[in-house]
Protein backbone atom coordinates (compact mmCIF):
# COMPACT_ATOMS: atom_id res chain seq x y z
CA UNK A 1 0.00 0.00 0.00
CA UNK A 2 1.80 3.69 -1.01
CA UNK A 3 2.00 6.65 1.25
CA UNK A 4 -0.57 9.43 1.04
CA UNK A 5 1.30 11.88 -1.30
CA UNK A 6 -0.26 14.80 0.70
CA UNK A 7 0.51 13.39 3.71
CA UNK A 8 4.35 12.36 3.16
CA UNK A 9 4.59 16.50 1.36
CA UNK A 10 3.18 17.81 4.82
CA UNK A 11 5.62 15.84 7.19
CA UNK A 12 8.55 17.10 4.39
CA UNK A 13 7.65 20.94 4.96
CA UNK A 14 7.01 20.30 8.79
CA UNK A 15 10.47 19.01 8.84
CA UNK A 16 11.85 22.07 6.40
CA UNK A 17 9.70 24.69 8.98
CA UNK A 18 12.10 22.99 12.04
CA UNK A 19 15.15 23.32 10.30
CA UNK A 20 15.88 20.10 9.12
CA UNK A 21 18.13 20.26 5.84
CA UNK A 22 19.38 16.33 5.51
CA UNK A 23 18.71 13.06 6.26
CA UNK A 24 20.19 10.48 7.84
CA UNK A 25 20.98 7.02 7.21
CA UNK A 26 21.27 3.93 9.99
CA UNK A 27 24.81 3.89 9.16
CA UNK A 28 27.50 6.72 8.17
CA UNK A 29 28.59 6.99 4.61
CA UNK A 30 32.05 8.34 3.62
CA UNK A 31 30.81 10.22 -0.05
CA UNK A 32 34.31 11.47 -0.57
CA UNK A 33 35.33 7.39 -0.85
CA UNK A 34 32.39 6.87 -2.18
CA UNK A 35 32.91 9.64 -4.71
CA UNK A 36 36.78 8.58 -5.25
CA UNK A 37 35.62 5.32 -6.27
CA UNK A 38 32.97 6.11 -9.05
CA UNK A 39 35.32 8.56 -10.67
CA UNK A 40 38.00 5.48 -10.72
CA UNK A 41 35.36 3.26 -12.16
CA UNK A 42 34.98 5.50 -14.94
CA UNK A 43 38.60 5.86 -15.67
CA UNK A 44 39.64 2.06 -15.60
CA UNK A 45 37.92 0.71 -18.27
CA UNK A 46 37.28 -3.37 -17.74
CA UNK A 47 39.77 -5.68 -18.33
CA UNK A 48 39.59 -7.66 -21.10
CA UNK A 49 38.32 -11.33 -20.42
CA UNK A 50 41.21 -13.23 -21.65
CA UNK A 51 40.60 -17.17 -22.84
CA UNK A 52 42.72 -19.47 -21.02
CA UNK A 53 45.99 -20.18 -23.52
CA UNK A 54 45.17 -23.24 -25.20
CA UNK A 55 47.44 -26.50 -24.27
CA UNK A 56 50.48 -26.80 -26.43
CA UNK A 57 50.39 -28.88 -29.68
CA UNK A 58 50.02 -32.04 -29.59
CA UNK A 59 49.82 -32.38 -25.59
CA UNK A 60 47.52 -34.98 -24.44
CA UNK A 61 44.99 -33.50 -21.39
CA UNK A 62 46.16 -35.23 -18.47
CA UNK A 63 43.95 -37.00 -15.73
CA UNK A 64 46.36 -36.28 -13.07
CA UNK A 65 45.26 -39.00 -10.74
CA UNK A 66 45.20 -41.68 -13.56
CA UNK A 67 48.82 -40.67 -14.28
CA UNK A 68 50.12 -41.33 -10.61
CA UNK A 69 48.39 -44.56 -10.98
CA UNK A 70 49.89 -45.18 -14.23
CA UNK A 71 53.60 -44.02 -13.20
CA UNK A 72 53.19 -46.01 -9.55
CA UNK A 73 52.39 -48.90 -12.38
CA UNK A 74 55.40 -48.49 -14.44
CA UNK A 75 57.65 -47.80 -11.94
CA UNK A 76 57.06 -50.84 -9.59
CA UNK A 77 57.76 -53.06 -12.98
CA UNK A 78 61.31 -51.19 -12.89
CA UNK A 79 63.47 -54.09 -11.64
CA UNK A 80 66.92 -51.90 -12.27
CA UNK A 81 67.97 -48.53 -13.28
CA UNK A 82 68.34 -48.87 -16.34
CA UNK A 83 65.18 -50.65 -16.57
CA UNK A 84 63.43 -47.55 -14.55
CA UNK A 85 65.43 -45.08 -16.60
CA UNK A 86 63.40 -46.15 -19.56
CA UNK A 87 60.12 -46.47 -17.97
CA UNK A 88 60.70 -42.39 -17.43
CA UNK A 89 61.21 -42.12 -21.15
CA UNK A 90 58.35 -43.90 -22.12
CA UNK A 91 55.86 -42.74 -20.44
CA UNK A 92 53.17 -40.20 -21.62
CA UNK A 93 51.54 -39.14 -18.36
CA UNK A 94 53.58 -35.98 -17.58
CA UNK A 95 52.07 -32.85 -19.20
CA UNK A 96 56.19 -31.59 -19.02
CA UNK A 97 57.26 -34.18 -21.55
CA UNK A 98 54.88 -32.42 -24.83
CA UNK A 99 55.84 -28.84 -23.54
CA UNK A 100 59.46 -28.58 -25.54
CA UNK A 101 61.38 -30.94 -23.77
CA UNK A 102 63.44 -32.72 -26.22
CA UNK A 103 64.22 -36.05 -24.31
CA UNK A 104 63.56 -37.17 -20.46
CA UNK A 105 66.52 -36.44 -18.36
CA UNK A 106 66.84 -39.00 -15.25
CA UNK A 107 69.85 -39.17 -13.35
CA UNK A 108 73.34 -39.25 -13.36
CA UNK A 109 76.22 -40.92 -10.39
CA UNK A 110 77.06 -43.71 -8.96
CA UNK A 111 74.31 -46.55 -8.69
CA UNK A 112 74.57 -47.69 -5.27
CA UNK A 113 76.00 -44.52 -3.71
CA UNK A 114 75.36 -43.62 -0.07
CA UNK A 115 74.11 -39.77 -0.70
CA UNK A 116 71.16 -39.34 -3.07
CA UNK A 117 70.78 -35.92 -4.31
CA UNK A 118 67.78 -34.42 -5.26
CA UNK A 119 67.15 -31.18 -7.53
CA UNK A 120 63.78 -29.44 -9.33
CA UNK A 121 64.23 -30.29 -12.69
CA UNK A 122 66.29 -30.36 -15.68
CA UNK A 123 67.62 -26.83 -17.54
CA UNK A 124 68.43 -26.42 -20.74
CA UNK A 125 71.71 -27.71 -20.92
CA UNK A 126 70.43 -30.69 -18.86
CA UNK A 127 67.77 -31.31 -21.63
CA UNK A 128 70.33 -30.81 -24.62
CA UNK A 129 72.81 -33.79 -22.97
CA UNK A 130 70.25 -36.16 -20.97
CA UNK A 131 72.02 -35.26 -17.61
CA UNK A 132 70.95 -33.59 -14.79
CA UNK A 133 73.24 -31.12 -12.69
CA UNK A 134 75.61 -30.54 -15.46
CA UNK A 135 74.75 -26.60 -16.51
CA UNK A 136 76.67 -24.08 -15.18
CA UNK A 137 74.86 -24.81 -10.99
CA UNK A 138 75.82 -28.41 -11.62
CA UNK A 139 79.70 -27.45 -12.46
CA UNK A 140 79.44 -25.70 -9.08
CA UNK A 141 77.58 -28.71 -7.23
CA UNK A 142 80.48 -31.08 -8.84
CA UNK A 143 83.60 -28.79 -7.10
CA UNK A 144 81.46 -28.40 -3.73
CA UNK A 145 81.65 -31.99 -3.76
CA UNK A 146 84.72 -33.08 -4.54
CA UNK A 147 85.84 -30.29 -2.08
CA UNK A 148 83.45 -31.63 0.87
CA UNK A 149 85.14 -35.81 -0.03
CA UNK A 150 81.38 -36.58 -1.85
CA UNK A 151 83.48 -36.96 -5.32
CA UNK A 152 82.07 -40.59 -6.54
CA UNK A 153 80.04 -40.72 -3.22
CA UNK A 154 76.33 -39.23 -4.96
CA UNK A 155 73.56 -39.85 -7.29
CA UNK A 156 71.92 -36.92 -8.57
CA UNK A 157 68.31 -36.96 -10.26
CA UNK A 158 65.48 -34.79 -9.92
CA UNK A 159 61.75 -33.99 -8.88
CA UNK A 160 60.25 -34.32 -12.64
CA UNK A 161 62.30 -35.63 -15.24
CA UNK A 162 61.65 -33.26 -18.32
CA UNK A 163 62.66 -29.44 -18.63
CA UNK A 164 60.12 -27.59 -17.55
CA UNK A 165 59.44 -24.38 -20.29
CA UNK A 166 61.58 -21.32 -19.57
CA UNK A 167 63.14 -23.07 -16.59
CA UNK A 168 59.90 -22.25 -14.33
CA UNK A 169 59.39 -24.15 -10.95
CA UNK A 170 57.77 -27.10 -11.66
CA UNK A 171 54.26 -27.70 -10.20
CA UNK A 172 53.14 -29.84 -7.53
CA UNK A 173 51.31 -31.51 -9.88
CA UNK A 174 54.34 -32.11 -12.00
CA UNK A 175 56.18 -33.03 -8.94
CA UNK A 176 53.10 -35.51 -7.87
CA UNK A 177 53.17 -37.65 -10.94
CA UNK A 178 56.91 -37.87 -11.03
CA UNK A 179 56.75 -38.65 -8.17
CA UNK A 180 56.82 -42.79 -7.42
CA UNK A 181 59.56 -42.94 -10.32
CA UNK A 182 61.60 -40.67 -7.92
CA UNK A 183 60.39 -43.20 -5.07
CA UNK A 184 61.48 -46.24 -6.84
CA UNK A 185 65.38 -44.80 -7.35
CA UNK A 186 65.66 -44.85 -3.78
CA UNK A 187 64.32 -47.69 -3.58
CA UNK A 188 66.66 -49.16 -6.14
CA UNK A 189 69.85 -47.20 -4.83
CA UNK A 190 69.36 -47.66 -1.28
CA UNK A 191 70.84 -44.53 -0.43
CA UNK A 192 71.98 -43.49 3.51
CA UNK A 193 70.53 -40.40 2.99
CA UNK A 194 68.83 -37.43 1.11
CA UNK A 195 70.61 -33.90 0.10
CA UNK A 196 67.26 -31.80 -1.16
CA UNK A 197 68.83 -28.98 -3.61
CA UNK A 198 66.09 -25.99 -3.29
CA UNK A 199 63.10 -25.00 -1.98
CA UNK A 200 61.10 -26.94 -4.76
CA UNK A 201 62.58 -30.48 -4.31
CA UNK A 202 62.15 -29.63 -0.93
CA UNK A 203 59.02 -28.52 -0.51
CA UNK A 204 57.75 -31.57 -2.80
CA UNK A 205 59.44 -34.43 -1.15
CA UNK A 206 59.07 -33.51 2.65
CA UNK A 207 55.48 -31.94 2.25
CA UNK A 208 56.42 -29.15 3.60
CA UNK A 209 55.58 -25.39 2.92
CA UNK A 210 58.56 -23.15 4.80
CA UNK A 211 60.85 -21.70 2.22
CA UNK A 212 64.29 -22.98 1.74
CA UNK A 213 65.84 -20.38 4.09
CA UNK A 214 64.40 -21.74 6.98
CA UNK A 215 64.33 -25.19 5.94
CA UNK A 216 68.20 -25.06 5.22
CA UNK A 217 70.76 -26.98 7.06
CA UNK A 218 67.91 -28.76 9.16
CA UNK A 219 67.38 -32.03 9.33
CA UNK A 220 64.10 -34.38 8.54
CA UNK A 221 62.65 -37.47 7.77
CA UNK A 222 62.14 -39.05 4.74
CA UNK A 223 59.07 -42.05 4.58
CA UNK A 224 58.45 -44.26 1.69
CA UNK A 225 55.54 -45.71 1.02
CA UNK A 226 57.38 -49.02 1.85
CA UNK A 227 57.92 -48.31 4.91
CA UNK A 228 61.89 -46.84 4.15
CA UNK A 229 62.74 -43.46 6.51
CA UNK A 230 65.98 -41.72 5.59
CA UNK A 231 67.17 -38.65 6.82
CA UNK A 232 67.30 -35.94 4.88
CA UNK A 233 68.97 -32.24 4.58
CA UNK A 234 67.56 -29.20 2.62
CA UNK A 235 70.01 -27.35 0.79
CA UNK A 236 70.20 -24.42 -0.81
CA UNK A 237 70.43 -24.83 -5.24
CA UNK A 238 73.42 -23.90 -6.88
CA UNK A 239 71.89 -22.19 -9.09
CA UNK A 240 70.62 -19.74 -6.19
CA UNK A 241 74.59 -19.78 -4.90
CA UNK A 242 75.49 -18.45 -9.17
CA UNK A 243 73.45 -15.62 -8.33
CA UNK A 244 73.85 -15.00 -4.56
CA UNK A 245 77.56 -15.97 -4.18
CA UNK A 246 77.38 -14.63 -0.10
CA UNK A 247 74.86 -17.44 0.56
CA UNK A 248 78.11 -19.96 -0.66
CA UNK A 249 78.73 -20.19 3.00
CA UNK A 250 75.68 -21.70 4.15
CA UNK A 251 75.08 -23.99 1.63
CA UNK A 252 79.73 -25.04 2.52
CA UNK A 253 77.91 -25.59 6.00
CA UNK A 254 75.18 -27.89 4.93
CA UNK A 255 77.54 -29.67 3.23
CA UNK A 256 79.67 -30.21 5.83
CA UNK A 257 77.21 -30.94 8.37
CA UNK A 258 75.52 -33.89 5.72
CA UNK A 259 79.77 -35.13 5.55
CA UNK A 260 79.77 -35.62 9.01
CA UNK A 261 76.70 -37.51 9.79
CA UNK A 262 77.31 -39.37 6.46
CA UNK A 263 80.55 -40.49 7.70
CA UNK A 264 79.83 -41.70 10.96
CA UNK A 265 80.48 -45.61 12.15
CA UNK A 266 77.63 -47.22 10.65
CA UNK A 267 73.97 -46.04 9.64
CA UNK A 268 73.15 -42.39 10.46
CA UNK A 269 70.49 -42.30 13.21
Amino acid sequence: MSADPRAVESILAFWAEAGVDACLLDEPVDRLEEGAARLKARATPPAPRLAPPPSPLGAPVIDVSAAIAQAKQAAAAANDLDALAAAIAAFDGCPLKFEGAKQAVFARGEPTAPLMIIGEGPGAEEDARGQPFVGRAGQLLDRMLAAAGLEGRVFITNTVFWRPPGNRTPSLQEQAICAPFLERAIQLVKPKMLLLAGGAAAKSVLGREEGILSLHGRWFEWHGSDGTVLPALPTLHPAFLLRQPGAKKKAWQDLLTLTERLDRPGRPD
